[in-house]
């Protein structure tokens, strides 16, 4: 029996506007995760209401922390090792750099727990899983936003005034940070489906991380002690040294009355840092892309 040319024809139709169909496991990476925003924002706002669930303060925690922190470094560092005399400004260029650590830190934490913490979710419906480490990130970028309001503020108090140079300065330091922390994020995430360590290895790291740049001190204090050989261009290599230096660069700097020295080829070593971390994003998407076909079983 032969189907009508009408019906034959609907039919060749209907198969060709059908969506391809896609192996169970391959969701695109990053890529799937910008085609499905609305489920991005979905997420993001479940992140955000599930974190202060029965919280009488809400997203003030996400502040009091730093808020102490800043406060001790400065009373401890600022005026107790007397550093607010030697450097200029000291609360502005403490705080220039803490916004960048601190958003890092939380990035970086949340989206290594981010797999863990979805297992019922990933259990029960398939979507791209880079869609959680990616929530991690906006939700970081929720709480960094108040927190810059609070240092553009400071920063007009103490004289400064915006530039096309710092605003290049604070772009570029802030998508080192956000892609650094993508990187490492989808890297320790899936680590961390099938060895609990690394959260634990992420707590330790957040300890070092914070005294790995230049936020608490200035960076030729470094120098001082290393001299110029390796050791130093070791540490300069660090991302995030490059990062708060830009960001000190934008918001600090233009209030003060100069003179202070930053490390050299600060603008080139940012591009560079940049392009190594978007290969790092790369590398991190493909292993990301290996072991997550296997997450639900592990969970």
């Amino acid at each position: 029996m032969t189907l009508p040319r009408t019906t034959a024809e609907a039919t060749v139709r209907s198969s060709a506007e059908a969506p391809e169909l896609v192996e169970p496991g391959r969701g695109g990476g990053l890529v799937g995760v910008l085609r499905r925003r609305y489920l991005l924002r979905l997420l993001v706002r479940k992140e955000l209401r599930v974190r202060y669930q029965g919280s009488v303060l809400g997203m003030a925690w996400s502040y009091i922390k730093p808020a102490v922190q800043f406060g001790v470094y400065f009373f401890v560092v600022g005026l107790f090792l007397g550093l607010r005399d030697r450097i200029e400004d000291f609360p502005v260029y403490l705080f220039s750099g803490m916004v960048l650590i601190h958003f890092f830190i939380e990035n970086f934490n949340s989206a290594t727990r981010s797999i863990v913490q979805n297992r019922s979710l990933i259990r029960k419906v398939y979507l791209p899983r880079e869609m959680f480490p990616v929530a991690s990130l906006l939700v970081s970028c929720v709480h960094f936003l108040p927190q810059l309001v609070i240092l553009l503020l400071g920063a007009l108090a103490a004289g400064w005034t915006p530039s096309p140079v710092g605003l290049g300065a604070s772009v570029l330091g802030f998508f080192i940070v956000a892609t650094l922390g993508m990187a490492v994020g989808l890297l320790f995430a899936a680590f961390n489906v099938f060895y609990r360590d690394f959260e634990k290895i992420v707590d330790v790291l957040g300890i070092v991380i914070t005294w790995s740049a230049p936020m608490i001190y200035p960076w030729t204090a470094v120098r001082d002690v290393f001299g110029d050989g390796w050791l130093l261009q070791t540490y300069l290599a660090n991302p995030l040294v490059t990062a708060v230096s830009l960001f000190q660069h934008a918001f600090w700097l233009p209030g003060t009355s100069g003179g202070f020295e930053f490390p050299p080829h600060l603008f080139v070593r940012g591009l560079i840092s940049l392009g190594a971390i978007l290969l790092l994003v790369g590398v991190a998407q493909f292993l990301f892309s290996r072991l997550n076909s296997r997450f639900a079983q592990e969970m």
